[in-house]
């Protein structure tokens, strides 16, 4: 009875662990599911390599490198961090550092103004935001019309 319960135990570590594999494996037939989860041919016949390779007690990694020796990398949803990956894996760190210093430098050329830093240092204390405004409202030459105003003529 005994042998039986663990036979059963052991058929669903089995079952468990070759379904954890294979959500993470790419069918390379449909491309954008995984052999979980597709029907195709290729699909369930890996699905069964995954079951055979576990019962005879490979561990997930030498699985997974075994899949990724016979049909590549693009197989596995997780690509490895190498040289040829390093653009996949850092141009969002990249566009996110490059848009914050954008963002960083636009705030700090709003803050500075030569006229007001120079009033400051005449005067040797710094202006009030009242007097700020109005030093900017002096300075700031008046908008004009815009340039279709010949039109209008």
């Amino acid at each position: 009875m005994e042998s039986k319960e663990d036979a059963v135990k052991q058929e669903r570590l089995v079952e468990a662990r070759a379904r954890n594999i294979s959500h993470n494996v790419r069918c390379t037939e449909c491309g954008s599911q995984s052999i979980e989860d597709s029907q195709a041919d290729i699909a369930i016949l890996l699905r069964k390599l995954i079951r055979d390779q576990i019962r005879s007690g490979k561990s997930d990694k030498e699985i997974y490198r075994k899949l990724e020796e016979d049909f590549g990398e693009t197989v596995l949803y997780t690509p490895k961090f190498d040289m040829q990956t390093a653009a996949l894996w850092l141009s969002p760190l990249i566009v996110a550092g490059t848009a914050g210093g954008i963002w960083a430098y636009s705030r700090y050329r709003k803050k500075t103004n030569v006229h007001i830093m120079a009033l400051d240092l005449i005067r040797g204390i710094p202006l009030t935001p009242k007097e700020k405004e109005t030093v900017l409202d002096l300075i700031t030459p008046p908008t004009t019309r815009s340039t279709l105003t010949w039109w209008r003529r």
